[in-house]
């Protein structure tokens, strides 16, 4: 009888530890997603604020004379795309066109040295290279998140209680084309 009391209990323990696993893998996976999705919404804020901050910008290049009215208008394009984009691909696709935009812009107030003398100007390149700054480290943290949880998945056995959560791989906010070399933004005058 003593014997059928142990064999019960190592029973109880062993069902106990399995499910006290399936707990520990579930957790953890969950805590991945919502890092994911705390790690988009930390790129999110940064990018509305480098979404705000653009108008400040065409203002001040806009009241410089004869400024060429296809690079403000392309930059204005650009930033209402990129506002209006919902996926991570769909945003760095916009982004992309909007970082081009931008560097455009710096580009050809270059040969504006008026504007180039203004202090205004000169705060918003400084501001929209530190956004940009946090923006690269935002993105990074997010992509070691989603690379972190897009293995979990994939690995025994996590895979089975991902597949039972219906979890599916998240997309790297990567960088485009444009965006792999630095825009060159000139803070003297």
């Amino acid at each position: 009888m003593a014997e059928l009391s142990v064999g019960i209990v190592v029973v109880v323990f062993l069902i106990a530890a399995f499910f006290g696993y399936l707990i520990l893998i579930y957790n953890g996976l969950v805590l991945l997603n919502v890092n994911i999705a705390k790690a988009w919404a930390n790129i999110d804020v940064l990018l509305k604020q480098r979404h705000d901050e653009i108008p400040n910008l065409i203002a001040v290049v806009s009241g410089t004379k004869d400024f060429e009215k296809k690079t403000i208008t392309d930059l204005t394009a650009a930033r209402t795309a990129a506002m209006s984009a919902g996926s991570v691909g769909a945003q760095g696709a916009a982004q992309k066109g909007l970082t081009g935009a931008l560097g455009r812009l710096m580009v050809v107030a270059e040969n504006y040295p008026q504007l180039k003398a203004q202090q205004n100007f000169l705060a918003l390149q400084k501001r929209l290279s530190e956004l940009e700054s946090e923006i690269a480290d935002r993105r990074s943290f997010y992509n070691d998140s989603v690379a972190a949880f897009n293995a979990r998945i994939s690995q025994l056995p996590d895979v089975f209680i991902a597949k039972a959560m219906k979890l599916k791989p998240h997309e790297l906010f990567q960088a485009a084309e444009g965006e792999k070399e630095a825009v060159k933004v000139s803070l003297a005058s």
